[in-house]
């Protein structure tokens, strides 16, 4: 055992995967994929790019839209809302158009949108005039991370489509600070707008009024390289893999105690032992996975590994894949240290603009962090106290995406806080 003590810094689960893998499965060609064949390191150039999928498809928006609507394509940003749902609210409005790919990627857990940008971009990129050509927008963003060899391979990218003149109108990159709640749509349109990138008040919603009070179509990069496939191979194509209620395949960040850190693409519906699999395995025991990351839910390892990744089989349990975060925790490792560092984490993250925020989540975050301690024998009626003021309160998900999170620490590592109320530690090492 070991003592136990209080860290704050950032949480052992973020990690930078390496590694971009691509699960094969029944009869789906490479072309329908989205990550380069063979892991490829280094960024697809436009003519790489088009010798894989063809050229940027001459298709007209009501068709990609049909296309969209029968492939039953979900964001896969985290929410999992239908795709052509969301752009048929911004048809249904008037004016000039705006449409925004997110890759902020502010989760710290999640790589899969760095990955596909630094692997794909043109894949992206025509995703986002696809979209564009649906809603009919006027203008096109790129809203990412601002990192410098990202920036590089992207900016690189729109420079051959610039020459090649096959965009109309060309996407507009816009940097995304660091931050947990700067990918939130609302934040999205706000910075875009030139403002701060902090949630905004609903209504309106964005599609209602976004970027600069225009209707706006908002979604993750990932969803819009799935747009790019299924305008080229069909909606059949891409149904032809997946869950029978949310089909295709989607990008899951895999670390912790695995064999080499990745973002595996895999159908959805794959298990959760398998998605681990693909990734190489785990590289030493394991006690806990956090699925769904920072807002995601902690399961007890291995009972969970023949879960299936489809929010139709998870959400009735309470759970969801959300963006497709696997975090594996070793045995060795406290789980109640590596949450309360998470949840300690989440209360600094937020916007600061709503009351739970400003006051609710640090003192629910410092009292799980004295109940790690073992120096409070109210805490845990503090905390369930304070849960029940946060829940549905905020003026955006943050506070209940960490409330969220909170229980599942509490349900999984509940021994083990037990075990600390009494001045012990289970764990072997103090970090991840």
């Amino acid at each position: 055992m070991t003592a136990i003590t209080t860290d704050p810094a950032m949480p052992r689960l973020a990690r930078s995967p390496l590694h971009a893998i691509s699960v094969v499965a029944g009869k789906d060609p490479v072309g329908c994929r989205l990550l380069p064949p063979f892991g490829m390191a280094v960024p697809m150039s436009l003519r790489e790019h088009e010798a894989l999928h063809g050229r940027l498809p001459q298709v007209p928006g009501e068709a990609i839209l049909r296309a969209v609507d029968a492939s039953g394509l979900t964001g896969r940003g985290g929410a999992g809302f239908p795709s052509a749902q969301k752009m048929r609210a911004v048809l249904d409005r008037t004016g000039p158009r705006v449409v925004v790919g997110n890759a902020a990627e502010g989760e710290p857990a999640s790589a899969k949108d760095k990955t596909l940008l630094r692997t794909a971009p043109h894949l992206v990129l025509d995703g986002l005039q696809l979209a564009a050509r649906v809603v009919g927008a006027t203008r096109v963003y790129l809203y990412m991370a601002d990192e410098q060899h990202l920036n590089e391979v992207v900016r690189r990218a729109m420079r051959e489509r610039l020459d090649a003149g096959i965009d109309d109108p060309p996407a507009a990159l816009v940097p995304a600070p660091l931050g947990f709640v700067c990918g939130e749509e609302s934040a999205v349109v706000s910075r875009v707008s030139g403002g701060p990138a902090l949630p905004r008040p609903k209504p309106p919603r964005v599609f209602e009024a976004g970027v600069d009070g225009r209707p706006t179509f908002v979604s993750n990069v990932e969803t819009m390289a799935h747009i790019a496939l299924i305008a080229r191979h069909g909606a059949q194509a891409f149904r032809e893999v997946g869950h029978a209620d949310q089909p295709g395949r989607m990008l899951f960040t895999v670390s912790g105690a695995i064999a080499r850190a990745a973002v595996v693409e895999a159908p959805i519906g794959i298990s959760l032992g398998d998605v681990v699999a693909a990734a190489g395995g785990t590289n030493e025991e394991v006690s806990a996975v956090l699925l769904g990351g920072y807002h995601g839910s902690w399961l007890r390892w291995p009972a969970s590994r023949n879960l299936e990744m489809a929010n139709p089989v998870l959400r009735p349990l309470g759970l969801a894949v959300g963006a497709g975060v696997v975090s594996l925790l070793p045995a060795s490792v406290c789980g109640v240290q590596e949450a309360a560092r998470v949840l300690s984490y989440l209360a600094d993250e937020s916007a600061g603009q709503c009351g739970p925020c400003v006051f609710g989540m640090p003192r629910m975050a410092k009292a799980f962090d004295l109940a790690a301690a073992g120096r409070s024998r109210r805490s845990a009626r503090r905390i369930t106290d304070l849960s029940g003021l946060l829940e549905r309160r905020g003026g955006c998900s943050h506070p209940d995406g960490t409330l969220r999170f909170l229980r599942s620490a509490t349900d999984v590592f509940g021994e083990e806080l037990r075990l600390h109320g009494r001045g012990q530690c289970s764990a072997t090492r103090a970090t991840a």
